[in-house]
């Protein structure tokens, strides 16, 4: 069994030069100590050499992001994480940052790892300083950026080594979350480091992924609910059964309906932790049978509750005022239950709205198999749902429209909740939107009423290859102008769609590079119903799409994305 680090002695105290660190899935690359630790040194004296203290830092490896954030620590800088490089997050970055570090755009002039690296001893990491700020999900309203200690994180992988330590002993580390995260970062990337087990640099986006290169060798898999409860059982599991140590999820506890299907897919049940950003770790569960268990606090975390409210006191705050939970809490002799969100309590023209009912009452039906509410923006508020149908819920789309499943639905709440409570307006998809740390954001739920995005159903999807049935509306705004007495779908919209459903579905390089072989065939008109066939080269960075009917191709070609702009 690998010796356990203090990471603020990582560097300093060492490993065996050709002790593995990371590799790279599908490649037969494997980093050792020596390769970590020189790279580690090119980024410190990057940073050393640059004026200010926070930097944001952004790469979607994983091991190059772990060598840059050490590489700032030992600058004694503080490593800002944004959870994403939108246009927007870069906006807000900048307000909040000295300057910018790894897979940035090139307009954000980021740094880079130095050429020649200043021949320095490594010395201990002073763990009073700020080390990260991570933000909050912003599963509503705005994340919001929480700055850590390093002795917070360093306190919190010293508590989870000390659980999980002997269930990672000889296994590598898989994972399908990011690492910008605070979850991610501390199972992916911190806890690896702290317990010498080498981890992958790049992340799981598919299922097919997680069966193939599990089956490979001891694996334990760092995973998320969006991912775990969609597990399709047609693969073939039974090598990456055989090779599972253990999986972890985190961002939401998992229904019975998902635990089940983890056992059947993968023969276990993960270890769910149960957290915050601005708590780290509270608690744990490891659900063996058909019933969902009980949470057990982890070591050194106190709670207290009072009318299902509780207060947490942990040693990774940063205050000892301990800190309120969002959740309902029930206390028992065997640990806790989690009751539902606190603060999912809304008013709507003065009344107050349990969205949490609303939603059980709708997946009551039959007629969807999950769903969010949310209160849409504006000055009156009011409810919006997206909702993934159950098959019965397809079959009425199918056969009576959108109109009649909204009907049906709304009847379910009729006798329920107050009118004023009724979901507005509607979206059915395929899948809830999530981000990079597994969760439904507002932000996204909203995204899905973009007047601009069609409604539509996936029919099929892999790791290369999606295709979508897309219904072109008469009010899709695109119309407008477009032409008064013969409206036609332009075809900066149908390439729009492609890119727009080829973020949702694949990993795309972030960046726009070029187009290659666009042809446009024939028109599309409202009220089509539309085919779109979508093939992601990984390779190459390219997406190839084609928009097919009944009676014509209309539309094909390739769009091509990378890492730099």
């Amino acid at each position: 069994m690998a010796e356990c680090l203090r990471l603020s002695q990582l560097l300093q105290q060492g490993r065996a030069e050709d002790y593995p660190v990371a590799f790279r899935h599908g490649t037969t690359s494997t980093v050792d100590f020596a390769a970590f630790s020189r790279s580690v040194a090119a980024w410190r004296t990057a940073f050393a050499a640059q004026s200010g203290v926070r930097w944001a830092l952004y790469s979607e490896d994983a091991l190059e992001f772990a060598a840059a954030l050490f590489g700032a620590w030992y600058a004694g800088k503080c490593a800002v994480l944004p959870p994403d490089i939108l246009p927007a997050t870069l906006k807000q970055l900048r307000t909040q940052v000295d300057g910018f570090a790894g897979a940035f755009p090139s307009q954000c002039m980021p740094l880079t790892p130095a050429a020649e690296i200043a021949q320095e001893a490594w010395h201990l990491l002073d763990e009073t300083a700020e080390g990260v700020v991570i933000f909050t999900s912003g599963t509503s309203g705005q994340p919001e950026a929480i700055p850590k200690r390093l002795d917070q994180l360093f306190n919190e992988i010293g508590t989870q080594a000390g659980l999980w330590r002997a269930r990672w002993d000889g296994a590598r580390i898989l994972a399908t979350v990011s690492h910008q995260h605070i979850y991610g970062l501390l199972f992916r990337v911190l806890l690896p480091l702290a317990l010498g087990r080498p981890f992958d640099a790049y992340r799981l986006n598919f299922p097919e992924e997680i069966a193939l290169f599990a089956a490979e060798a001891p694996t334990v898999l760092i995973a998320s609910p969006a991912h775990l409860k969609r597990l399709p059982q047609h693969l073939d599991w039974a090598a990456a059964r055989n090779h599972l140590r253990a999986v972890y999820s985190s961002g939401g506890p998992l229904s019975t309906e998902a635990l089940q299907l983890c056992r059947n897919v993968l023969g276990q049940a993960p270890v769910e932790i149960y957290g915050s950003s601005e708590t780290g770790g509270i608690a744990w569960r490891h659900s063996t049978d058909d019933a969902a268990s009980f949470w057990h606090l982890f070591p050194g975390v106190t709670m207290q509750t009072e009318d299902e409210s509780a207060v947490v006191h942990t040693p990774f705050l940063r205050t000892r005022a301990g800190y309120v939970l969002n959740d309902r809490v029930r206390q028992t002799p065997s640990g806790f239950e989690l009751l539902g969100r606190a603060d999912r309590i809304v008013k709507i023209e003065e009344k107050r709205v349990s969205l949490t009912h609303i939603e059980q009452i709708l997946l009551g039906s039959g007629l969807l198999a999950e769903v969010r509410v949310f209160v849409l923006p504006g000055e009156r508020g009011a409810l919006a749902a997206v909702a993934v149908p159950s098959a019965a819920g397809w079959a009425v789309l199918d056969a009576q429209g959108k109109l009649a499943l909204n009907a049906a639905l709304r009847a379910q709440l009729t006798d329920a909740v107050e009118t004023v409570a009724l979901p507005r307006r509607w979206r059915y998809v395929w899948a809830l939107p999530v981000n990079a740390q597994g969760k439904t954001t507002e932000a996204d739920l909203l995204a899905q009423f973009d007047a601009r995005r069609p409604e539509g159903r996936l029919l099929s999807h892999d790791e290369t290859q999606a295709v979508l049935q897309l219904e072109v509306a008469d009010s899709l705004p695109y119309f407008d102008g477009h032409f008064p007495d013969a409206p036609i779908l332009p075809g900066v919209a149908q390439i729009e769609w492609a890119i727009r459903f080829g973020r949702e579905l694949f990993a795309l390089p972030p960046h726009f590079l070029r187009m290659e072989a666009v042809k446009f065939q024939h028109i599309i008109q409202p009220g089509a119903r539309i085919r779109l066939e979508l093939g992601y080269n990984a390779g190459r960075g390219s997406l190839s799409f084609k928009l097919l009917s009944a009676s014509a191709t209309h539309a094909s070609g390739r769009i091509v994305f990378g890492a730099a702009a």
